[in-house]
């Protein structure tokens, strides 16, 4: 009751405000925080990871790693904060973030905006034991080497985490989805790949890309995956295409996130499966608001996913009924473990 009456009064706000309070909501404890929600049907290992539940939050819910402790409580099988760059910088001009109810979705423009990585590493190296907590890597606005962004973060943030996201993927920072490109990719994850091997515990390493790829970029990424030593693809990040959508602000500039995306991400998450033949774990984003999409992405190749938006209309309490719902969903259909559900699906997608 409290979440429904907190949320009815915060969709009356300017969106990034309301995101803001949310945060500090959850650190005054005034959220539900049932506890990690898990079951031997819903532990997995992804990528050397072991999940209580294959149910994560996806970069951008807490940009700075403000809010961990809380979050490690929410329910979620992991946590991925971020995007942080080498140097703090305040992203794009407000307004930034547009609510668009009637497609249950929103258009953000933020632009990498955080705290840098010293600041954040800081946190990430008080946050609570026990939980499963990745970082989102990110290039700053005005680099004069952005591969080298990417690693110069890992290279100081890798010690206070599980794993890393090298996000390329982004649609709000000018010519960053270029780093997509097979040569450009293959140069900069070598970069990474080298910040890691010089960590002292070597982390899992993702790649997140965009939804907006042709079928012959899909099989390059894959390619370069495959060759390049990473531990697997977040499929996908924000689109660009406004295709279908009803909502006021559908002309905004900026990434597209939430309902509209789940079948695009869904397709591109499938091929991807298609391509890497089980050799790399895939986590699957873009639309997740039930335990039955999840269970879709799941089947279409995930052995994981993450949620963001959904979160903005649904609430916090969310992950949990998704996580539960999702454990209904395995037994129904027989399934002794979310591994065993993994592609078991694909081909309808294909």
């Amino acid at each position: 009751m409290l979440e429904r009456i907190g949320m009815a009064l915060m969709r009356r706000m300017d969106p990034e405000t309301a995101h803001g309070l949310a945060l500090k909501a959850l650190t005054m404890g005034l959220a539900p925080l049932p506890g990690v929600v898990t079951s031997d049907r819903l532990r997995t290992n992804v990528a050397g990871l072991n999940l209580p539940n294959p149910v994560g939050l996806a970069a951008g819910f807490d940009k700075n790693a403000t809010a961990l402790s809380p979050l490690s409580r929410a329910g979620f099988g992991f946590i991925e904060v971020g995007a942080a760059t080498p140097r703090p910088q305040p992203g794009n001009p407000k307004p930034r973030l547009f609510r668009l109810t009637e497609d249950r979705a929103a258009i953000n423009r933020f632009g990498f905006n955080n705290d840098g990585m010293e600041a954040i590493a800081t946190r990430l190296a008080a946050r609570p034991k026990g939980s499963v907590v990745g970082l989102n890597l990110g290039a700053n606005k005005d680099s004069d080497d952005r591969s080298a962004d990417f690693a110069r973060v890992l290279a100081h943030c890798g010690p206070h985490v599980d794993f890393a996201t090298v996000n390329v993927s982004s649609p709000n920072t000018e010519n960053l989805r270029d780093l997509q490109g097979k040569a450009a990719l293959r140069a900069l994850l070598a970069g990474v790949m080298e910040a890691r091997a010089g960590l002292a515990v070597p982390i899992p390493v993702f790649l997140k890309i965009a939804p907006d790829l042709d079928p012959s970029e899909i099989e390059d990424i894959a390619e370069v995956a495959l060759g390049s030593g990473l531990s697997g693809i977040i499929a996908t990040n924000t689109t660009k295409s406004r295709a279908g959508l009803s909502s006021a602000h559908k002309g905004e500039m900026g990434g597209l996130s939430g309902e509209p995306l789940f079948e695009m991400s869904t397709q591109v998450l499938a091929r991807l499966s298609h391509l890497t033949e089980g050799k790399l774990p895939l986590i699957g984003v873009g639309g997740v608001g039930s335990a039955e999409q999840a269970y879709a992405k799941i089947r279409a190749g995930a052995s994981a996913v993450q949620l963001y938006t959904a979160l903005v209309y649904g609430g916090l309490s969310l992950a949990g009924e998704i996580i539960r719902g999702l454990e209904t969903l395995l037994a129904r259909d027989g399934f002794e473990t979310v591994a065993d559900a993994v592609g078991t699906g694909r081909s309808d997608w294909l």
